[in-house]
């Protein structure tokens, strides 16, 4: 009878999945390995310094190449390294007395060597420490040759900087990849003897994870691709700093911030200096309010604020006179001591010729001057006739209409823009300024959690009273449950304000994109970055960059849906896409 055989169904086993995993061909070289198209190579730490301090490592861990590391802590018989820590003090204490019978010079090295001993012996007898033999493999991973040498040299250089030494694992790379393979098989076996403090420093205890249970998404972790969730107001200040160079997409990143905030419940104004928020108002209902010389939307400067709860009127309304005071020295500029003290009692003397002093419980009822009463008052006062002329402009003058009416705004919105597109150059810090004022008087009036919004901040860090003002405002928002961020791509201008690195240091957040050569030293040396992080941020693409919170640094990648980046985008060629559809 003939035989017949039935085909069986394939079952792939476990050789099938390792073919499958495996690459094609392994080269084989004395100095590297090619797998592939990929170039790779081992090393080996075979000497420290008599001091590791915590963190030492954390420079190689960070660098945004490719790169495995493996570490392997062998543990040594506390017995065994006794006996063999008394034979190497026994050397120590003979080569001593050697030279001291020689009559020759202290050997500093030795003596000290003889004291390193002798504290370890006590410490591993009294159960203190405990020794280690230790492997520490770096493999490193580049496209071509050229690139991995290069590599190799920046970590050896790195290295080298702290007393720490490596040496490729020459005609032992196979055993050097297999060992920074997440097998556990330590191939290579080359270690090093250490106790327990030094052996801690090695462990990569640096939480660049930057994930929470609550928050909004910001972008992703380039660092271990995970989700950097957090939310601003957990910190210890809700402040913000953006720098980027322009196109780096700073302003894409914060509108995405914007839209996950509102969602989560979060009020947001804006000032806006290039009418870039316009289309994304538009698409969640906010308010737009356009500030210009022919503008129908106007602010007094001289409104009286709201007293807060718990608060004195005579403390909210000095401390109005002093925002007004600054305001005025902007627009006047080279304001003398003399002329300072006649603009205060001028400013104090117009609010009188309304009832409004210090004294009144409730402003409330009571209608605010205006720019021009306070232009009347000073031509009316010894030597404040030229003061009242440079006032002129702004009264009845080209600027006349900008800021002498009584305001007409409604900010009662979850998004409120203030578009300054259509002032002149020379307006712009000053409408800067009013705009703050009017927004923190808002905030003190009403606690609720807001985010400001300041974009281009350097046009108000360029004058010394706005930038005082800014500060001020960063530094007193905490209490207000609100939180500013602060955008700018002219980093110099911004850092060289005696307000800007205070500005910075209360801000817990800081987002840097890409960067200029030109301003990278100076960003480095504020933000205490790496030289990696420096390299990072440097050839950083759009939406990509470093952020900071707290002492946690991460390179993020800033992503939007697609309905969020139909919104937000700023991109000509996108924008012209869709004004044809």
């Amino acid at each position: 009878m003939e035989k017949i055989n039935i085909p069986q169904s394939y079952n792939p086993g476990e050789q099938d999945i390792k073919n499958l995993i495996a690459p094609a061909a392994l080269e084989v070289n004395p100095n590297h390995l090619r797998l592939g198209d990929t170039f790779i190579k081992t090393l080996f730490i075979f000497t420290y310094p008599r001091y590791l301090s915590g963190g030492w490592f954390n420079s190689i861990i960070n660098l945004p190449n490719l790169l495995d590391i493996s570490i392997f802590t062998h543990p040594v018989d506390t017995a065994d390294a006794l006996k063999k820590l008394r034979k190497k003090i026994t050397e120590v204490e003979a080569q001593l007395a050697e030279r001291q019978e020689k009559g020759l010079v202290r050997d500093p090295i030795l003596e000290t060597a003889y004291q390193d001993i002798e504290s370890l012996r006590d410490q591993l007898q009294q159960a203190q420490e405990k020794l280690y033999d230790v492997g520490v493999y770096i493999t490193i991973y580049a496209e071509s040759l050229p690139e991995l040498n290069k590599l190799e040299e920046t970590i050896t250089s790195m290295l080298d900087s702290q007393l720490v030494y490596v040496k490729p694992a020459i005609f032992q790379n196979i055993e050097g990849f297999i060992s920074t393979l997440p097998l556990n098989e330590d191939k290579l076996s080359i270690h090093t003897p250490l106790n327990t403090g030094p052996v801690s420093s090695l462990f990569p205890f640096i939480d660049v994870d930057l994930t929470s249970e609550s928050g909004i998404l910001y972008g992703i972790n380039q660092h271990n691709n995970s989700l950097i969730i957090f939310d601003r107001f957990s910190l210890e200040n809700a402040n913000q700093v953006v720098f980027a160079k322009s196109g780096a997409g700073k302003s894409y990143a914060t509108k995405v911030e914007i839209l996950r905030s509102l969602m989560m419940g979060v009020d947001v104004m804006v000032i806006d200096p290039e009418n870039e928020y316009q289309k994304l108002s538009d698409s969640v209902g906010g308010s737009i309010l356009k500030i210009s010389l022919t503008s129908k939307t106007t602010i007094n400067p001289l409104d009286i604020p709201v007293v807060p709860k718990g608060e004195e009127p005579s403390d909210v309304f000095k401390s109005h006179i002093l925002n007004v005071t600054g305001l005025l020295k902007l627009m006047m500029t080279d304001i003398t001591p003399e002329e300072d003290a006649l603009l205060d009692r001028a400013i104090t003397e117009t609010y009188a010729s309304r009832g409004i002093t210090a004294d009144v419980g409730d402003f409330t009822k009571l209608e605010p001057p205006v720019l021009e009463d306070l232009q009347t008052v000073l031509e009316n006062m010894e030597g404040g006739k030229e003061m009242a002329a440079r006032l002129y402009k702004y009264t009845k003058g080209t600027y006349a209409g900008f800021i002498n009416q009584h305001s007409n705004v409604d900010v009662n919105n979850r998004l409120v823009v203030f578009s300054i597109r259509d002032l002149e150059e020379e307006l712009r810090p000053i409408a800067m300024y009013v705009v703050l004022n009017y927004i923190w008087n808002i905030i003190r009036a009403e606690m609720k959690k807001r985010i400001l919004i300041i974009d281009e901040a350097w046009w108000m860090m360029k004058y010394p009273d706005s930038a005082s003002f800014l500060f001020s405002l960063v530094k007193r928002c905490r209490k207000y449950y609100l939180g500013v961020s602060t955008i700018t791509q002219n980093v110099e201008d911004f850092i060289s304000s005696p307000y800007g690195n205070p500005i910075i240091t209360n801000s817990s957040l800081q987002l840097l994109m890409k960067q200029a050569p030109a301003s990278i030293e100076a960003v480095g040396k504020i933000f205490d970055l790496s030289e990696a992080e420096k390299d990072l941020i440097l050839g950083a693409g759009v939406g990509e960059g470093l952020l900071l919170a707290g002492i946690k640094h991460a390179a993020i990648k800033i992503y939007a849906s697609y309905f969020e980046d139909k919104i937000i985008t700023t991109n000509p060629e996108e924008l012209l896409e869709m004004g044809k559809e």
